[in-house]
């Protein structure tokens, strides 16, 4: 016999007892396996009396079977009691003398919520929309033209897109702090490497002059000496250089990829990548604040043991991350608290979706798995060895089959909410 519980929300505590006679009967066979290899000094294998047996291996047999015994006797209490465990459950033995009839012990564990998802139909939404133009395509041949420009020596004013070499010295209160000074510094005027402010007052320079000037560090800035503060600059400009773009012919459309150099290819190719690129960035914010909806429409408790393991998940892939950039990690401590926000956000989106996919038929269907995975090898060399590839390899075809309903449930929820079209421009979604 069983009872469970309930300790909070979530937290439950089932009261349980095994039989000792099952138990013991595990223990005897346990030994009889156990003595047919076991060594011990004076007999051979295979007849060593189950009393010096039980001498010698009894206490692991024991311990053995009662842990497996425990085992199934929780997991048959929680099928006959209908429960959904989230998280391993604590287990505590009550009973104090272990040969007694029953061993009465107690499990505390977490439960799956019912979760519970309110009505979006008063949610607005927006559905964000671009059609990419000529102008994008243009654009991204000017940048890709930029990125291979050579500088040549320029008799005049800085100006944007140039090359500059300076010296600078950065003091604050009448004293250089750390960073500011540099000699023979060169950078591009608009790559975004000094701040704007710096940038500004070295544009409409000769090469030859000097000039003094205060400027203010934004407050968030990372060296936290400066932040927020304001300091005085005084900068030598020694060279200034005007880029020279390369001509759109066959060298420059191999040098960007286009093979044989052919040049007719190019803004098509160009054109391709940008409305993929597109569309995934567009998928990528729709998805976004689709899942924002759901969250700000749901209300449940979520297990705090999935939490912690999700937190643990997301500490260990950053500490991998940053290794693979070439950090070292011995002697830095990450705590899994930080990202105890993070995690709790994530879990509960994992319950969400399941429950949608479950309850709403959102589940991905073969079509369209099939269409994602055609689509996505079209990028390859060899399409059909690709789509190959995926089907047979299980953990790619998951990857894919929970894209496709996370898919369907933005679809949906957009549909239940009041979502309306929003153009967006192509800068901002590319986030430049």
């Amino acid at each position: 016999m069983s009872s469970v519980i309930t300790v909070s929300a979530l937290e439950r505590r089932l009261n349980a007892s095994i039989p000792q006679q099952a138990i013991r009967g595990e223990v005897a066979a346990r030994l009889k396996k156990i003595g047919r290899t076991a060594k011990i000094s004076g007999f051979r294998p295979g007849k060593i009396p189950a009393k010096i047996l039980e001498q010698h291996y009894g206490a692991q047999a024991h311990q053995e079977a009662f842990g497996d015994a425990l085992q199934r006797s929780f997991a048959e209490a929680v099928q006959l009691n209908n429960l959904r465990v989230a998280g391993y459950p604590q287990f505590e033995v009550k009973t104090n003398d272990p040969n007694a009839d029953l061993i009465e012990y107690s499990a505390t564990f977490e439960v799956y919520p019912e979760v519970q998802i309110g009505d979006l139909s008063g949610v607005a939404m927006e559905h964000l929309v671009y059609e990419l133009a000529q102008a994008d395509v243009d654009s991204t041949v000017m940048t890709l033209r930029k990125q291979r420009a050579v500088f040549e020596t320029a008799d005049r004013a800085a100006q944007a897109d140039d090359q500059v070499l300076v010296d600078f010295t950065g003091k604050l209160n009448g004293e250089v702090f750390q960073g500011g000074e540099a000699k023979n510094y060169s950078f591009v005027l608009g790559a975004g490497r000094m701040l704007p402010e710096f940038e500004v007052a070295l544009t409409g320079m000769k090469a030859g002059e000097t000039k003094s000037f205060d400027m203010t560090f934004p407050a968030d800035y990372h060296g936290k000496d400066v932040a927020g503060k304001q300091v005085t600059f005084t900068i030598a400009l020694h060279k200034v250089e005007a880029p020279k773009l390369p001509e759109v012919d066959a060298s420059f459309a191999e040098v960007v990829g286009i093979e044989g150099g052919d040049v007719s290819k190019l803004e098509s190719e160009i054109r391709s990548s940008l409305q993929h690129e597109v569309a995934r960035r567009l998928k990528a914010r729709n998805k976004e604040a689709a899942m924002e909806a759901l969250l700000k429409v749901s209300s449940f408790a979520v297990p705090k043991a999935l939490v912690e393991w999700e937190a643990q998940s997301l500490m260990q892939k950053t500490a991998q991350d940053m290794e693979s950039r070439g950090m070292k990690m011995e002697g830095l401590s990450i705590s899994p608290e930080f990202f105890a926000e993070r995690a709790e956000r994530r879990v509960k989106l994992g319950l969400i979706l399941a429950d949608l996919a479950q309850k709403q038929g959102l589940k991905a269907r073969p079509e369209q798995v099939r269409a994602l995975v055609e689509d996505y090898a079209q990028s390859f060399d060899q399409p059909e060895d690709v789509v190959r590839w995926v089907y047979a390899n299980a953990s790619q075809l998951q990857e894919v089959e929970n894209l496709v309903m996370e898919e369907n449930i933005v679809a949906w929820t957009m549909a239940q909410a009041k979502t309306a079209d929003k153009a967006i421009s192509f800068n901002e979604l590319m986030g430049n």
